[in-house]
């Protein structure tokens, strides 16, 4: 797994359409549910994986933008370095975007979580993390917070075909940590 950054997010509880009632809330890597701080993008401030290389590098936006943090959960990210082509069948590297520095901080401060599958057919940012998007969490093993246990857990669900109909691919996996701050 390669550090891939940091985000902080509005943590949503579970959804009344996901009927696992294990899942008590959504620490997806997407931000269709539990959104980002703000709509970040525009002050291209984020690394090559479209998230933020230290915690800092959102101080700014937040000031800007007005965000309260006090309601927003810091969460870091590790990549694994392959993503999963569900039309092929097959695993190829990926290549995190080069016109952005991507120098991620490792913290020593986040506790592990989960994993999760996020859908990345344009490439850049991620799009939507079908165990919430798609209400898989309903038919697959996930923890209280909509995320594979393991690793082996979400690259098994991808092998299989768990995804085939969930959203276009490719996908990549995610080890999602909380960070005390």
């Amino acid at each position: 797994m390669t550090p891939a950054g940091y985000m902080l997010k509005t943590v949503l509880f579970r959804p009344s359409w996901i009927k696992n009632h294990g899942v008590n809330d959504i620490f997806a890597v997407s931000s269709c549910f539990s959104k980002d701080f703000v709509d970040y993008i525009n002050y291209w401030r984020h690394n090559g994986y479209w998230l933020f290389n230290a915690p800092a590098d959102m101080d700014e936006i937040i000031a800007r933008e007005g965000a309260d943090r006090s309601k927003l959960t810091l969460f870091y990210y590790e990549v694994y370095e392959y993503q999963f082509d569900n039309d092929e069948k097959t695993w190829s590297k990926f290549d995190v975007e080069q016109s952005f520095e991507t120098n991620v901080v490792k913290s020593d401060a986040a506790t592990l979580q989960g994993f999760d599958v996020v859908s990345f057919s344009v490439g850049t940012n991620p799009e939507c993390s079908p165990l919430s998007c798609n209400s898989l969490a309903d038919e697959l093993p996930v923890n209280r917070h909509c995320l594979f246990r393991t690793f082996y857990e979400a690259k098994e669900a991808l092998i299989s075909g768990k995804f085939d109909d969930a959203e276009p691919g490719p996908f990549r996996i995610f080890a999602i940590y909380s960070v005390e701050t």
